[in-house]
């Protein structure tokens, strides 16, 4: 189980995934050590979530594969 830190503790950047051409459309990133955490641009006080690096990794090899 990966340890959530608190927003306020992050530097969150928006992903160089999300869709340039709508800026309403972004998510955004924060790393920490061991951690990546992914939430909403939008809603940067709602749910995020909080992944292995590992599997952060696998996420972006697959989402370039798309």
């Amino acid at each position: 189980m990966i340890r959530n830190a608190p927003a306020s503790e992050l530097h969150w950047f928006k992903s160089s995934y999300s869709d340039t051409s709508n800026p309403n459309d972004c998510v955004e990133v924060a790393t920490a050590p061991g951690t990546i955490h992914v939430r909403d641009s939008k809603n940067t006080q709602g749910p995020r979530f909080a992944v292995t690096p590992a599997a952060w990794t696998n996420f972006l090899q697959l989402m370039g594969e798309s």
